[in-house]
Protein backbone atom coordinates (compact mmCIF):
# COMPACT_ATOMS: atom_id res chain seq x y z
CA UNK A 1 0.00 0.00 0.00
CA UNK A 2 1.16 3.53 -0.65
CA UNK A 3 1.22 6.13 2.08
CA UNK A 4 -0.58 9.48 1.80
CA UNK A 5 0.22 12.20 4.31
CA UNK A 6 -2.80 13.55 6.18
CA UNK A 7 -1.70 17.12 5.48
CA UNK A 8 -2.05 16.38 1.74
CA UNK A 9 -5.68 15.29 2.01
CA UNK A 10 -8.52 17.68 1.29
CA UNK A 11 -12.31 17.51 1.26
CA UNK A 12 -13.83 15.88 -1.83
CA UNK A 13 -10.88 13.61 -2.65
CA UNK A 14 -12.00 10.19 -3.93
CA UNK A 15 -9.99 7.02 -4.55
CA UNK A 16 -10.82 3.96 -6.66
CA UNK A 17 -9.95 1.61 -3.76
CA UNK A 18 -10.52 1.88 0.01
CA UNK A 19 -8.46 4.27 2.11
CA UNK A 20 -7.27 2.77 5.41
CA UNK A 21 -6.09 3.94 8.79
CA UNK A 22 -3.19 1.82 10.04
CA UNK A 23 -3.57 -0.43 7.00
CA UNK A 24 -6.72 -2.21 8.25
CA UNK A 25 -9.46 0.17 9.41
CA UNK A 26 -11.36 1.73 6.47
CA UNK A 27 -11.48 5.51 6.48
CA UNK A 28 -13.59 5.76 3.28
CA UNK A 29 -14.78 3.10 0.79
CA UNK A 30 -13.87 3.32 -2.93
CA UNK A 31 -15.46 6.20 -4.84
CA UNK A 32 -16.73 7.97 -1.69
CA UNK A 33 -15.46 11.54 -1.25
CA UNK A 34 -13.52 12.49 1.84
CA UNK A 35 -15.37 14.82 4.19
CA UNK A 36 -13.69 17.56 6.18
CA UNK A 37 -14.77 15.87 9.41
CA UNK A 38 -12.82 12.74 8.33
CA UNK A 39 -9.68 14.82 7.92
CA UNK A 40 -10.32 16.70 11.18
CA UNK A 41 -10.66 13.38 12.97
CA UNK A 42 -7.29 12.20 11.63
CA UNK A 43 -5.66 15.43 12.78
CA UNK A 44 -7.29 15.15 16.21
CA UNK A 45 -5.98 11.61 16.55
CA UNK A 46 -2.55 12.79 15.37
CA UNK A 47 -2.55 10.28 12.51
CA UNK A 48 0.06 11.56 10.09
CA UNK A 49 -0.71 9.30 7.10
CA UNK A 50 -3.27 6.91 5.61
CA UNK A 51 -2.88 3.99 3.22
CA UNK A 52 -4.50 2.85 -0.03
CA UNK A 53 -3.78 0.60 -2.99
CA UNK A 54 -5.95 2.84 -5.15
CA UNK A 55 -5.47 5.90 -7.29
CA UNK A 56 -6.93 9.36 -6.83
CA UNK A 57 -10.02 9.90 -8.97
CA UNK A 58 -9.63 13.28 -10.56
CA UNK A 59 -12.68 15.50 -10.71
CA UNK A 60 -14.17 16.50 -14.03
CA UNK A 61 -12.81 20.05 -13.88
CA UNK A 62 -9.28 18.71 -13.46
CA UNK A 63 -9.62 16.07 -16.14
CA UNK A 64 -10.83 18.59 -18.69
CA UNK A 65 -7.92 20.99 -18.32
CA UNK A 66 -5.95 19.28 -21.05
CA UNK A 67 -8.82 18.58 -23.42
CA UNK A 68 -8.43 21.72 -25.53
CA UNK A 69 -11.12 24.21 -26.48
CA UNK A 70 -11.35 24.36 -30.24
CA UNK A 71 -14.41 22.16 -30.59
CA UNK A 72 -16.99 20.39 -28.51
CA UNK A 73 -15.94 17.11 -26.95
CA UNK A 74 -18.92 15.40 -28.53
CA UNK A 75 -20.50 16.43 -31.81
CA UNK A 76 -23.66 14.96 -33.29
CA UNK A 77 -22.66 13.09 -36.50
CA UNK A 78 -25.00 15.12 -38.71
CA UNK A 79 -23.82 13.42 -41.88
CA UNK A 80 -25.48 10.17 -40.77
CA UNK A 81 -28.85 9.33 -42.31
CA UNK A 82 -30.45 8.46 -38.96
CA UNK A 83 -29.48 11.90 -37.60
CA UNK A 84 -31.04 13.54 -40.66
CA UNK A 85 -34.25 11.59 -40.01
CA UNK A 86 -34.25 12.55 -36.32
CA UNK A 87 -33.71 16.26 -36.97
CA UNK A 88 -36.14 16.43 -39.88
CA UNK A 89 -38.78 14.67 -37.76
CA UNK A 90 -38.47 17.43 -35.17
CA UNK A 91 -38.80 20.12 -37.84
CA UNK A 92 -41.82 18.43 -39.41
CA UNK A 93 -43.50 18.02 -36.02
CA UNK A 94 -42.99 21.73 -35.37
CA UNK A 95 -44.97 22.46 -38.52
CA UNK A 96 -47.65 19.89 -37.69
CA UNK A 97 -48.07 21.22 -34.15
CA UNK A 98 -48.35 24.77 -35.53
CA UNK A 99 -51.22 23.62 -37.76
CA UNK A 100 -52.87 21.80 -34.86
CA UNK A 101 -52.58 24.92 -32.71
CA UNK A 102 -54.11 27.05 -35.46
CA UNK A 103 -56.80 24.39 -36.07
CA UNK A 104 -55.77 23.87 -39.69
CA UNK A 105 -56.29 20.61 -41.55
CA UNK A 106 -53.51 18.06 -40.99
CA UNK A 107 -53.51 15.12 -43.39
CA UNK A 108 -52.61 11.67 -42.08
CA UNK A 109 -49.96 11.29 -44.74
CA UNK A 110 -47.76 13.97 -43.14
CA UNK A 111 -47.70 12.17 -39.81
CA UNK A 112 -47.63 8.65 -41.26
CA UNK A 113 -44.69 9.40 -43.58
CA UNK A 114 -42.77 10.98 -40.71
CA UNK A 115 -43.43 7.94 -38.52
CA UNK A 116 -42.43 5.52 -41.25
CA UNK A 117 -39.00 7.15 -41.57
CA UNK A 118 -38.56 7.49 -37.83
CA UNK A 119 -39.49 3.87 -37.04
CA UNK A 120 -37.16 2.59 -39.75
CA UNK A 121 -34.32 4.60 -38.22
CA UNK A 122 -35.10 3.26 -34.73
CA UNK A 123 -35.17 -0.35 -35.93
CA UNK A 124 -31.96 -0.05 -37.98
CA UNK A 125 -29.99 2.21 -35.60
CA UNK A 126 -31.53 1.50 -32.20
CA UNK A 127 -28.57 2.45 -30.00
CA UNK A 128 -27.75 5.56 -32.01
CA UNK A 129 -31.35 6.80 -31.90
CA UNK A 130 -31.55 6.20 -28.14
CA UNK A 131 -28.47 8.31 -27.53
CA UNK A 132 -29.85 11.16 -29.62
CA UNK A 133 -32.66 11.51 -27.08
CA UNK A 134 -30.10 12.39 -24.38
CA UNK A 135 -28.50 15.27 -26.27
CA UNK A 136 -30.91 18.07 -25.36
CA UNK A 137 -30.19 21.29 -27.21
CA UNK A 138 -29.52 19.91 -30.69
CA UNK A 139 -32.83 21.35 -31.88
CA UNK A 140 -34.59 24.58 -30.99
CA UNK A 141 -38.16 23.37 -30.61
CA UNK A 142 -38.27 21.56 -27.27
CA UNK A 143 -41.95 20.61 -27.60
CA UNK A 144 -41.41 18.86 -30.93
CA UNK A 145 -38.16 17.33 -29.76
CA UNK A 146 -39.93 15.87 -26.72
CA UNK A 147 -42.59 14.33 -28.96
CA UNK A 148 -39.97 12.71 -31.19
CA UNK A 149 -37.89 11.55 -28.21
CA UNK A 150 -40.95 9.98 -26.56
CA UNK A 151 -41.74 8.21 -29.84
CA UNK A 152 -38.20 6.82 -30.10
CA UNK A 153 -38.19 5.59 -26.48
CA UNK A 154 -41.73 4.14 -26.66
CA UNK A 155 -40.80 2.28 -29.84
CA UNK A 156 -37.67 0.83 -28.25
CA UNK A 157 -39.67 -0.40 -25.24
CA UNK A 158 -42.25 -1.92 -27.60
CA UNK A 159 -39.50 -3.66 -29.56
CA UNK A 160 -38.05 -5.07 -26.32
CA UNK A 161 -41.52 -6.42 -25.44
CA UNK A 162 -41.70 -7.90 -28.97
CA UNK A 163 -44.95 -6.12 -29.78
CA UNK A 164 -46.18 -6.91 -33.29
CA UNK A 165 -45.60 -4.40 -36.07
CA UNK A 166 -49.06 -2.84 -36.48
CA UNK A 167 -49.43 -2.39 -32.71
CA UNK A 168 -45.96 -0.83 -32.58
CA UNK A 169 -47.07 1.73 -35.18
CA UNK A 170 -50.13 2.57 -33.05
CA UNK A 171 -47.92 3.05 -29.98
CA UNK A 172 -45.53 5.27 -31.94
CA UNK A 173 -48.41 7.37 -33.27
CA UNK A 174 -49.90 7.76 -29.80
CA UNK A 175 -46.47 8.68 -28.39
CA UNK A 176 -45.90 11.30 -31.08
CA UNK A 177 -49.25 12.98 -30.42
CA UNK A 178 -49.74 12.28 -26.69
CA UNK A 179 -49.03 15.86 -25.62
CA UNK A 180 -50.80 17.63 -28.49
CA UNK A 181 -53.37 18.83 -25.94
CA UNK A 182 -50.68 21.06 -24.42
CA UNK A 183 -51.31 23.32 -27.40
CA UNK A 184 -54.65 24.18 -25.81
CA UNK A 185 -53.04 25.19 -22.48
CA UNK A 186 -52.18 28.92 -22.13
CA UNK A 187 -48.52 29.58 -22.96
CA UNK A 188 -48.03 31.74 -19.85
CA UNK A 189 -48.64 28.61 -17.76
CA UNK A 190 -46.38 26.35 -19.84
CA UNK A 191 -43.55 28.90 -19.79
CA UNK A 192 -43.85 29.76 -16.11
CA UNK A 193 -40.54 29.33 -14.27
CA UNK A 194 -41.99 29.53 -10.76
CA UNK A 195 -43.98 26.79 -9.06
CA UNK A 196 -47.40 26.30 -10.62
CA UNK A 197 -50.46 27.39 -8.66
CA UNK A 198 -53.17 24.71 -8.05
CA UNK A 199 -55.49 26.15 -10.71
CA UNK A 200 -52.62 26.32 -13.22
CA UNK A 201 -51.71 22.70 -12.46
CA UNK A 202 -55.33 21.71 -13.02
CA UNK A 203 -55.29 23.39 -16.42
CA UNK A 204 -52.21 21.39 -17.40
CA UNK A 205 -53.94 18.22 -16.23
CA UNK A 206 -56.66 18.76 -18.80
CA UNK A 207 -54.20 18.22 -21.65
CA UNK A 208 -54.81 14.43 -22.06
CA UNK A 209 -58.48 15.19 -22.72
CA UNK A 210 -57.51 17.89 -25.24
CA UNK A 211 -55.08 15.43 -26.86
CA UNK A 212 -57.87 12.86 -27.18
CA UNK A 213 -60.16 15.37 -28.88
CA UNK A 214 -57.43 16.63 -31.23
CA UNK A 215 -56.51 13.09 -32.30
CA UNK A 216 -60.09 11.92 -32.89
CA UNK A 217 -61.78 15.11 -34.10
CA UNK A 218 -59.11 17.24 -35.78
CA UNK A 219 -56.72 14.52 -36.98
CA UNK A 220 -59.40 11.81 -37.50
CA UNK A 221 -57.30 9.00 -36.02
CA UNK A 222 -59.12 6.01 -34.47
CA UNK A 223 -60.03 5.62 -30.83
CA UNK A 224 -57.20 3.09 -30.27
CA UNK A 225 -54.60 5.82 -30.82
CA UNK A 226 -56.47 8.61 -29.05
CA UNK A 227 -56.91 6.43 -25.95
CA UNK A 228 -53.12 6.12 -25.64
CA UNK A 229 -52.88 9.90 -25.24
CA UNK A 230 -55.91 10.04 -22.94
CA UNK A 231 -54.43 7.52 -20.49
CA UNK A 232 -50.72 8.36 -20.52
CA UNK A 233 -50.94 10.14 -17.13
CA UNK A 234 -52.90 7.38 -15.43
CA UNK A 235 -50.89 5.73 -12.66
CA UNK A 236 -50.31 2.07 -11.85
CA UNK A 237 -51.58 2.70 -8.28
CA UNK A 238 -54.75 4.44 -9.47
CA UNK A 239 -53.77 7.97 -8.44
CA UNK A 240 -53.32 9.38 -11.93
CA UNK A 241 -55.58 11.44 -14.14
CA UNK A 242 -58.02 12.08 -15.77
CA UNK A 243 -59.98 8.91 -14.81
CA UNK A 244 -57.87 7.36 -11.99
CA UNK A 245 -57.54 4.05 -13.80
CA UNK A 246 -55.61 1.33 -12.00
CA UNK A 247 -53.10 -1.35 -13.04
CA UNK A 248 -54.06 -3.40 -16.07
CA UNK A 249 -57.16 -1.26 -16.60
CA UNK A 250 -54.71 1.18 -18.22
CA UNK A 251 -53.89 0.34 -21.83
CA UNK A 252 -50.53 -1.40 -22.30
CA UNK A 253 -49.70 1.19 -24.96
CA UNK A 254 -50.35 4.02 -22.49
CA UNK A 255 -48.25 2.32 -19.82
CA UNK A 256 -45.36 2.22 -22.29
CA UNK A 257 -45.76 5.88 -23.29
CA UNK A 258 -46.06 6.84 -19.62
CA UNK A 259 -42.57 5.51 -18.81
CA UNK A 260 -41.04 6.98 -21.96
CA UNK A 261 -42.71 10.35 -21.34
CA UNK A 262 -41.55 10.52 -17.70
CA UNK A 263 -37.96 9.67 -18.61
CA UNK A 264 -37.94 12.15 -21.48
CA UNK A 265 -39.29 14.88 -19.20
CA UNK A 266 -36.48 14.26 -16.73
CA UNK A 267 -33.66 14.42 -19.29
CA UNK A 268 -35.05 17.51 -21.05
CA UNK A 269 -34.82 21.05 -19.78
CA UNK A 270 -38.03 22.58 -18.48
CA UNK A 271 -38.61 26.22 -17.47
CA UNK A 272 -39.19 25.19 -13.85
CA UNK A 273 -36.11 22.96 -13.32
CA UNK A 274 -32.87 21.84 -14.88
CA UNK A 275 -32.55 18.61 -16.80
CA UNK A 276 -31.43 15.38 -15.16
CA UNK A 277 -28.73 13.27 -16.74
CA UNK A 278 -29.76 9.87 -18.05
CA UNK A 279 -28.37 7.94 -15.09
CA UNK A 280 -30.23 10.05 -12.51
CA UNK A 281 -33.43 9.84 -14.55
CA UNK A 282 -33.09 6.05 -14.79
CA UNK A 283 -32.56 5.80 -11.02
CA UNK A 284 -35.72 7.83 -10.47
CA UNK A 285 -37.71 5.52 -12.76
CA UNK A 286 -36.32 2.38 -11.07
CA UNK A 287 -37.19 3.68 -7.59
CA UNK A 288 -40.89 4.01 -8.47
CA UNK A 289 -41.89 0.86 -6.52
CA UNK A 290 -45.16 0.25 -8.35
CA UNK A 291 -46.65 3.69 -7.78
CA UNK A 292 -46.69 5.34 -11.21
CA UNK A 293 -45.46 2.69 -13.61
CA UNK A 294 -46.12 -0.92 -14.54
CA UNK A 295 -43.11 -2.89 -13.16
CA UNK A 296 -43.06 -5.04 -16.33
CA UNK A 297 -42.63 -1.92 -18.47
CA UNK A 298 -39.87 -0.63 -16.18
CA UNK A 299 -38.02 -3.93 -16.54
CA UNK A 300 -38.30 -3.75 -20.34
CA UNK A 301 -37.13 -0.13 -20.24
CA UNK A 302 -34.09 -1.07 -18.15
CA UNK A 303 -33.28 -3.91 -20.54
CA UNK A 304 -33.54 -1.44 -23.44
CA UNK A 305 -31.48 1.36 -21.92
CA UNK A 306 -29.26 0.04 -19.14
CA UNK A 307 -28.65 1.72 -15.77
CA UNK A 308 -26.27 4.06 -17.56
CA UNK A 309 -28.45 4.73 -20.62
CA UNK A 310 -26.97 4.71 -24.10
CA UNK A 311 -25.52 8.14 -24.78
CA UNK A 312 -24.60 8.77 -21.13
CA UNK A 313 -21.23 10.38 -20.48
CA UNK A 314 -19.38 8.62 -17.64
CA UNK A 315 -16.11 8.92 -15.76
CA UNK A 316 -14.07 5.78 -15.05
CA UNK A 317 -11.91 4.95 -12.06
CA UNK A 318 -8.74 5.82 -14.01
CA UNK A 319 -10.20 9.34 -14.64
CA UNK A 320 -10.85 8.71 -18.34
CA UNK A 321 -14.22 9.77 -19.75
CA UNK A 322 -16.38 7.85 -22.19
CA UNK A 323 -19.79 7.70 -23.80
CA UNK A 324 -22.02 4.63 -23.40
CA UNK A 325 -22.67 3.09 -26.81
CA UNK A 326 -24.05 -0.33 -25.87
CA UNK A 327 -25.43 -1.97 -22.74
CA UNK A 328 -25.33 -5.55 -21.48
CA UNK A 329 -28.65 -6.79 -20.08
CA UNK A 330 -26.91 -9.29 -17.80
CA UNK A 331 -24.39 -6.71 -16.55
CA UNK A 332 -26.05 -3.26 -16.62
CA UNK A 333 -23.19 -1.62 -14.67
CA UNK A 334 -20.58 -2.64 -17.23
CA UNK A 335 -21.57 -1.19 -20.64
CA UNK A 336 -19.51 -0.76 -23.78
CA UNK A 337 -17.99 2.71 -24.13
CA UNK A 338 -16.43 4.99 -26.68
CA UNK A 339 -13.65 6.78 -24.82
CA UNK A 340 -13.55 10.56 -25.30
CA UNK A 341 -10.80 11.71 -22.92
CA UNK A 342 -7.89 9.63 -21.63
CA UNK A 343 -6.65 9.37 -18.05
CA UNK A 344 -4.31 12.33 -18.58
CA UNK A 345 -7.10 14.68 -19.68
CA UNK A 346 -6.29 14.58 -23.39
CA UNK A 347 -8.93 14.10 -26.06
CA UNK A 348 -8.56 10.93 -28.14
CA UNK A 349 -7.65 11.66 -31.76
CA UNK A 350 -9.08 8.33 -32.95
CA UNK A 351 -12.03 6.25 -31.80
CA UNK A 352 -11.23 4.10 -28.78
CA UNK A 353 -13.75 1.43 -27.72
CA UNK A 354 -13.67 -0.35 -24.37
CA UNK A 355 -16.03 -3.04 -23.13
CA UNK A 356 -16.22 -2.93 -19.33
CA UNK A 357 -17.56 -6.48 -19.34
CA UNK A 358 -14.14 -7.60 -20.58
CA UNK A 359 -11.98 -4.88 -18.99
CA UNK A 360 -12.43 -5.94 -15.38
CA UNK A 361 -9.98 -3.42 -13.92
CA UNK A 362 -12.12 -0.48 -15.09
CA UNK A 363 -15.45 0.59 -13.67
CA UNK A 364 -17.75 3.61 -13.80
CA UNK A 365 -17.31 6.10 -10.98
CA UNK A 366 -20.07 8.53 -11.92
CA UNK A 367 -22.23 9.83 -14.72
CA UNK A 368 -21.51 13.34 -16.05
CA UNK A 369 -23.92 15.84 -17.55
CA UNK A 370 -22.94 16.59 -21.16
CA UNK A 371 -23.42 20.30 -20.44
CA UNK A 372 -20.95 20.02 -17.54
CA UNK A 373 -18.50 18.26 -19.85
CA UNK A 374 -18.60 20.96 -22.52
CA UNK A 375 -18.74 23.87 -20.08
CA UNK A 376 -15.88 22.39 -18.08
CA UNK A 377 -13.71 22.48 -21.16
CA UNK A 378 -14.60 26.10 -21.93
CA UNK A 379 -16.90 25.10 -24.78
CA UNK A 380 -20.42 26.09 -25.71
Amino acid sequence: MRQIKTKDLHEGMRFDKPVYIDGENILVPPGIPLKQKDIDRLLKWEIEEVQTEGQLIREISDVLKGSGGEEKLWEIPREKEYVRVYLSSIEKMSEIFADIRDKNDVFHSRIDNLLNELLTAVKEHTNEMIQLTIFGGIADNKFSRSAVNCTVLSTVIGMTLKIISHRLIQIATGALLHDAGMLRVPSNILDKKDKLAPDELNQIRTHPIHSYRIITQQLKYPETIAAIALQHHERWDGNGYPRKLHGNDILLSSRIVSVADAYEAMISERPYRNSMIGYSAMKAILSDNGRMFDPTIIKAFLNSMGIFPIGSIVQLNDSSIGRVIETHTAAPLRPRLELIIDEYGDKYAETQIVDLLKKKNLFIVKAIDLKELNEGSGLE
